[in-house]
Formats: structure tokens, C-alpha cells, sequence
């Protein structure tokens, strides 16, 4: 079954859940894609709409295994028998769980825009995602509801792999899903438009439904979610990461519709000619790009500075922050070398809203812990003469669970010098964003 965007997989899966209408449910949307799905399961069910904000608690040195949730107003699940195994201190839990609880907080906050979350108790509630890949997330989400005082709990998804539906199944009281492919690799693959969802869609589609019913009550535009009407921007900015200043350069063209952020890889900077053959080409495609500097150039004299790549993911983290105050835009990373695996890295971490990330001869194994984490479409671009990065890539790519693509460009090298080499990587970064950002009007 093939989902024209969120909203018809919404609109399908109201009607499969018409029969909870009489128990006056709580619609619960697993932000953020889970809410353009909610809203029209709300919709049609006549139920008020909320989000379920949860945060998994991974194990400090194996992110990916959760040994527990935690969501509003305290509630905590933790499976002791993870902790066990684990042998994780007091200090352990207690670190991870502050970390996570200060991003739930901000989460909340944002979403709800100051409105106070709806009560659970007693009710019937229907947790809504736009598709289950591992099914971590959902079942956290039911174990919260259930401890937040709902009587009923009933998942709601349009697609999941036969596998994980079969474990949903066991942790709820009804399990709806309108599709369990075999064939199943990710979710986005089973939407037309499976385009980011910004924060701010979120809130405009929570307070229309806080709203109130009324005969004109839709799905707000979608479009509205972003900046529109951007002015055209082209300047040097100055970029606090972590009390650190970076220099990069900020080109919007007018009315872009997205940004990527441009990790240069090993000995290379913000004006490196490679890269910004690459940013022109996404300019003259109508989207945004900032090539800025991960380190200074007194810790560029340090090459063991280049293969610390965590630094350098915390630093394309805090300038995304930084990127995000000043615009709305979805945002795309565009990584190279070492490079490409700091956006892969910073892509895999808590709370990272990317749409999309291109590797260009990137090193992916650099942030191989991280990878089964990353949610964001991914494709990896090699050299067909790069044999040792090819075989880098070709096994990130069985271990990445997102959707991902690997294109290998015949004849070229590392550097991708051969001639019309680089036009390609350019073309690919360029059909890859505009396919996984920019919304269809």
C-alpha cells in the first residue's frame, strides 16, 4: 500500500479506527511525522489531539539500546533486566535520564506552545505514528500512556514490517496497521511525500485542533511551515558552537525552501572548490547552503583534530541550533571525508531534526556506532576507482536503517577530480535534497 503523503495515510487510517469513536478517545501524534497523521485521525474521530513526547534512555556506551523511557509529569519506564545486564551504576541512569528529560522538557514546551498537556485518566487512548521501522519508539510511547492513567491503549500506524507488528501486537490493547509489507526496508519508501515535518507544522496543526471542531477545520498549509517567502541572504556569519566562534558563509537564495549544511572532510575548508562547486549547484536548484569551518585555523594545524569526530559533530550540532534561530527552513547536511561522518554522527544524536544527508567519499565507519541511529534519508556517494571507501560505504549501508542509496560514479577517485566527476556528485546532492526537503506545492 503506497501513501500519497501523511495526510492520506491519515485520512486511511481514520476510517480503520471509526469503530473507537463512540469511546471518546485521546489522540496521541509521536512527534514529529506522527502528527499530520493524528490530526486527521482526530479529525474524523471528533477527538481532542495531543502529542506523546517521549525520550528513550540509551545505554551510555551502546546509545541504541534503550534500558528505558521517560515521558510528562514523571513518568518512568525502566527495564531493570537492561540494567542488570548492563551493569549501569546509579550515576549512569541518573546522568542519561537528566539529559534526556531536559530535551523532553524543551519538546513539550515547544510543541504545546504553552497549553498543558491532556489528561489520560480513564480514557482510551490512540498513540499515532506515520510508520514503525524498529517499533522502539512506539512501544516506549504505550508504556507511557499506559503509566499516564489510560484504561486503553491502542497503537495506530499505516505501515510496519511484519516483525515488529508482531511485537506491538503483545504491548497494547489493539494494534492497528493498515499495511505489513514484507518487502520492508524503511518507511519513507512507502509514501509519494515522506518530506520532513518542521517543528512549526507541529504547532500549527496542535492549535488548530485545540481549536475546536467547526465546519471549517482542515489541515492547515503546510507551506506556512516554513519560510516562503525568504529574501535573498548572501554573508560571512560568525557561529557561536559551544563557546567556540566558527566563520562560515550563508547563501539564501529568494525564496529558498531549505538549507544544507556543508561538514568538510580531512585538510579541507569553507572554501574549498569541490564543495562549493556542490553548493552552487543546490543555489541554482532554489536551496540554501552554509559552508562554515568545523575548527579554527589554530586547531586545523593539529590533523588529529580532523578524525575527532565527535567534536566535530558537536560542532555541527551547535551551529544547527544556532542555523535554526534564524530560520524555519527544513535543513540537509552535506558531508565529505571525514566530514561526512560527523554528519552522520551529528544526524544520529538525540533530538536531531535533518532531513536528509549526502556523503560525498565520506568515511562512515568513523561514526559506525552511531549509524543504526540515523532516521534522516541518506546517500552515499564513491568514486569507482575509491575502492577501500567503497567498501566502507557498502557497509554502512547494511548497517544504516533509514533509507538509503549508494551511487557509485564509474571512473572517478577520491577527490572526484575526473572530468565531469564532481557535476555528478553535484546533480545526485542535488535531486537527493530537493526529493527529501522541499515539499511538493
Amino acid at each position: 500500500m503506497l501513501f500519497t503523503d501523511r495526510a492520506d495515510a491519515g485520512h486511511r487510517l481514520a476510517e480503520a479506527l471509526q469503530h473507537l469513536e463512540g469511546e471518546e478517545p485521546v489522540v496521541l501524534g509521536l512527534p514529529r511525522g506522527g502528527v499530520p497523521v493524528a490530526f486527521q485521525v482526530a479529525l474524523a474521530l471528533k477527538a481532542p489531539l495531543d502529542v506523546i513526547v517521549v525520550r528513550k534512555l540509551g545505554v551510555p556506551y551502546q546509545r541504541e539500546l534503550g534500558f528505558g523511557a521517560i515521558g510528562e509529569g514523571g513518568v518512568r519506564v525502566i527495564s531493570d533486566d537492561i540494567v542488570r545486564r548492563g551493569r549501569l551504576g546509579q550515576a549512569d541512569l541518573a546522568s542519561v535520564e537528566h539529559t534526556e528529560a531536559a530535551e523532553l522538557a524543551r519538546q513539550a514546551e515547544r510543541f504545546r506552545a504553552g497549553r498543558p498537556r491532556l489528561s489520560l485518566e480513564g480514557r482510551t487512548a490512540i498513540v499515532v505514528d506515520d510508520g514503525i521501522a524498529t517499533g522502539a519508539t512506539a512501544a516506549a510511547a504505550c508504556q507511557v500512556v499506559r503509566a499516564q492513567g489510560a484504561a486503553r491503549v491502542v497503537l495506530a500506524v499505516p505501515v510496519a514490517p511484519p516483525d515488529a507488528a508482531e511485537r506491538l501486537r503483545t504491548s497494547t490493547d489493539e494494534f492497528v496497521c493498515l499495511s505489513t509489507p514484507f518487502a520492508f526496508s524503511a518507511v519513507g519508501e512507502w509514501y509519494r511525500d515522506f518530506s520532513q515535518t518542521p517543528d512549526d507544522e507541529v504547532v500549527a496543526l496542535l492549535a488548530q485542533a485545540a481549536a475546536g471542531p467547526g465546519p471549517e477545520r482542515s489541515a492547515p498549509d503546510t507551506e506556512t511551515a516554513v519560510d516562503k517567502d525568504v529574501e535573498e541572504v548572501e554573508e560571512e556569519v560568525a557561529i557561536d558552537a559551544a563557546g567556540v566562534r566558527l566563520t562560515g558563509d550563508l547563501q539564501l537564495p529568494a525564496g529558498a525552501r531549505a538549507v544544507v549544511m556543508f561538514a568538510h572532510g580531512s585538510g579541507s575548508s569553507r572554501h574549498s572548490p569541490r564543495n562549493r562547486l556542490v553548493a552552487a549547484a543546490l543555489n541554482e536548484a532554489g536551496l540554501g547552503t552554509l559552508l562554515f569551518d568545523l575548527l579554527t585555523p589554530a586547531e586545523e594545524a593539529h590533523r588529529s583534530n580532523v578524525f575527532d569526530i565527535g567534536t566535530l559533530a558537536d560542532r555541527l550540532t551547535a551551529a544547527t541550533g544556532w542555523l535554526r534561530d534564524r530560520t524555519a527552513l527544513p535543513i540537509g547536511y552535506f558531508g565529505a571525508s571525514t566530514g561526512a561522518a560527523a554528519a552522520l554522527w551529528a544526524a544520529a544524536t538525540p533530538g536531531a531534526d535533518v532531513g536528509a544527508v549526502v556523503s560525498r567519499g565520506g568515511r562512515p565507519d568513523l561514526a559506525e556506532p552511531l549509524l543504526v541511529a540515523v532516521r534522516a534519508p541518506t546517500l552515499l556517494i564513491v568514486g569507482g576507482n575509491d575502492n577501500v571507501v567503497i567498501d566502507l560505504n557498502q557497509q554502512a549501508e547494511a548497517v544504516l536503517r533509514c533509507e538509503t542509496r549508494i551511487e557509485i560514479i564509474p571512473g572517478a577517485t577520491h577527490l572526484f577530480e575526473e572530468h565531469g566527476a564532481l557535476q555528478q556528485v553535484a546533480d545526485l546532492a542535488r535531486d537527493w535534497f530537493l526529493s527529501h526537503l522541499v515539499r511538493e506545492t
